[in-house]
């Protein structure tokens, strides 16, 4: 029998839950970690302590169900929003995370929201700037700790460290790169970006000056939508998803991969009827 491994990164601890073919939770596992708060407002973490946690979680549910390592077929990630995690080009974290809950950034958020205009900011993102974003975090950083920050090679999100450490991959996915950084325009999509998105990256680059070049997970996860919303009967094959999920214009028909999600799909056909009615309201948009 193979296994699904999800983990999620939290504010409080890392917890593991182990799935099998049929759908059900058959080990579950959390191992917490501390909050460190030096000045008022101020909000910290430590990745190590985030790694270490994720490890203990899996070792618990893989111990608990009796389950081998070589049975987990996948695993999925997910977790706290907002966090900036900031490596040097080595791969080592230069300081700690800076949490969602975070306020240090106001004045930063007030300096960006002057300097780009208020309406102009809405129209681009969507959002106005809080403390909580990844973008005035970063700023801060850059205005406070200047040393820290001239060795910035890789900024990452708190889930993201732990895929880092697990997989050795540096990448966010398109909706955390949308929604918790402020350094993503609001018509980003998985195969590309619109006039907005665009105007905004320059913004970030002239405006900001913030050299960044954003790296995601997306196809991955284009092809687990493609994957649930077919397993659950929303859209009747892989291509109709496709062409459902991404705009005319960005419309790519699958090729080799189709055949692992049919794979995936008969492996683990009880996981995704549950799906059906987020599903159907996602393809109701």
């Amino acid at each position: 029998m193979s296994y699904l491994l999800g983990i999620d990164v939290g504010t409080s601890g890392c917890k593991a839950v182990l799935v099998d073919e049929a759908g059900r939770a058959v080990a579950t596992a959390t191992r917490g970690y501390p909050l460190y708060s030096l000045r008022a407002a101020w909000a910290e973490q430590d990745p190590e302590d985030w790694w270490q946690a994720t490890c203990e979680s899996i070792r618990a549910v893989l111990d608990a169900a009796s389950v081998a390592p070589v049975a987990v077929a996948s695993v999925g990630l997910t977790g706290q929003m907002h966090g900036l995690v900031l490596l040097n080009a080595a791969g080592d974290v230069l300081r700690p995370a800076i949490l969602w809950n975070d306020q240090r950034s106001a004045a930063e958020c007030a300096a960006i929201t002057e300097t780009v205009g208020l309406r102009r900011l809405l129209d681009l993102t969507g959002n106005r700037v809080l403390p909580g974003f990844t973008a005035p975090k970063l700023l801060w950083v850059r205005a406070h700790e200047p040393e820290v920050y001239a060795r910035v090679a890789h900024v990452l999100l708190p889930k993201d460290y732990v895929r880092y450490r697990l997989t050795g991959t540096l990448a966010t996915d398109v909706s955390d790169l949308m929604a918790d950084t402020g350094l993503q325009g609001r018509e980003a999509r998985i195969a590309g970006g619109g006039a907005r998105s665009l105007l905004w990256q320059q913004i970030v680059a002239d405006v900001l000056q913030l050299a960044l070049t954003p790296t995601t997970t997306e196809g991955a996860a284009y092809g687990a939508a493609l994957l649930a919303g077919v397993g659950a009967g929303v859209w009747p094959d892989v291509p109709t998803a496709s062409r459902a999920l991404r705009p005319t214009a960005d419309v790519v028909e699958p090729g080799d991969t189709a055949e692992l999600y049919t794979k995936l799909y008969e492996r683990y056909p009880a996981l995704y009827p549950a799906l059906a009615p987020h599903f159907a309201a996602l393809a109701a948009l």
